[in-house]
């Protein structure tokens, strides 16, 4: 059965970017993963720490996705990589929702972002799906670091 995730207020919500689960990361703390993620596209800017203490993911979301500031130039090369540190460093920050990703077994996950065809599936699914891609890439590897 798949699992559909989207809106933090809804099951499997932890799943979201946008969840309140907060992590230390390149010596700092970020809010949620959609902190990270957006800062990451400006790093070593002030605009980079503006996005880290933007008061809300969605704050966060918008100053990250304005193209008023230059782009890193090998954004479009990292940003999957980005999103896996972020992911790793969520998941390993909070046993709770380590919890609930293992517990989806090997059910295959996708964020339902009618609007994202890159990190969802997209309004008719066709979407590639990179976020659920990841967090199943993140549940085995959260499995086998449990084995180690």
């Amino acid at each position: 059965m798949t699992i559909y995730f989207y809106a933090v207020s809804a099951e499997f919500g932890c799943f979201s970017n946008f969840s309140a689960h907060g992590f230390k990361l390149d010596g700092h703390y970020w809010p949620t993963s959609e902190h990270y993620f957006q800062a990451q596209k400006f790093t070593g800017t002030d605009y980079a720490t503006t996005i880290r203490l933007a008061k809300s993911p969605a704050i966060a979301a918008r100053l990250g996705r304005s193209r008023k500031q230059p782009l890193r130039r090998d954004w479009e090369a990292i940003k999957d990589a980005v999103m896996r540190r972020a992911l790793l460093a969520k998941f390993r920050s909070h046993a709770e929702i380590r919890a609930i990703l293992l517990a989806t077994d090997d059910q295959p996950l996708v964020e339902n972002a009618p609007n994202d065809y890159y990190w969802g599936c997209g309004i008719d699914g066709s979407g590639k799906n990179m976020l659920g891609q990841l967090l199943v890439e993140i549940r085995q590897t959260l499995r086998d670091e449990d084995v180690a």
